[in-house]
């Protein structure tokens, strides 16, 4: 399973962002698409929320890839 590594720049990114920022989905319209048919998992369970705000320290499946979502640079690291 392929692994990426996305640093926030903010407190959250939508899931629809998320997957077009990393290209997993070509656009937008795409991006939702997925998320609509149950192909998206947040943390191991099925997020069908397009929208769901994501935070550093979750994991993000879909596709054969997992994205862990990490801290902005120079933010506290999360407690392991």
């Amino acid at each position: 399973m392929q692994q990426i590594d996305f640093e926030l720049r903010g407190d959250f990114i939508p899931l629809d962002a998320l997957l077009k920022a990393t290209g997993l989905a070509d656009n937008g319209g795409a991006a939702k698409a997925m998320v609509a048919a149950g192909k998206v998992e947040v943390d191991g369970q099925q997020e069908l929320r397009k929208t769901a705000k994501l935070r550093a320290g979750q994991v993000v499946a879909v596709a054969g890839t997992r994205v862990r979502i990490t801290p902005p640079t120079g933010a506290a690291s999360l407690p392991e």
